[in-house]
């Protein structure tokens, strides 16, 4: 069974930063493709970054060249770090597999940005 815990979300002015944290059990982690998805109030939940179990990234047009994912297998942890934040990128942040498992969702990780 696996499970994953988001966290590192929080009240962050315009401009600033964040660092998610997706914790993950269970053997698959080094070897599923990887991403952080967003879902908005009012939105669908959509996919933000991807990170390949070789290590290559893609990013959503909306957050290139201010969001990073990276990944640490040894610790069965994924990552995003996020900077330049808008108020646009106010939404519930979930980690899962790409393409996303049911079964995996989580909680989530509340990021509010203010103007």
């Amino acid at each position: 069974q696996v499970q994953l815990v988001e966290s590192g979300g929080g009240l962050v002015q315009a401009g600033g930063s964040l660092r998610l944290s997706c914790a993950a059990s269970g053997s698959t982690f080094s070897i599923n493709a990887m991403g952080w998805y967003r879902q908005a109030p009012g939105k669908q939940r959509e996919l933000v970054a991807v990170i390949k179990s070789a290590g290559s990234t893609n990013y959503a047009d909306s957050v290139k060249g201010r969001f990073t994912i990276s990944r640490d297998n040894a610790k069965n942890t994924l990552y995003l770090q996020m900077n330049s934040l808008k108020p646009d990128d106010t939404a519930v942040y979930y980690c899962n597999t790409v393409p996303p498992r049911t079964s995996y969702w989580g909680q989530g990780t509340q990021v509010t940005v203010s103007s």
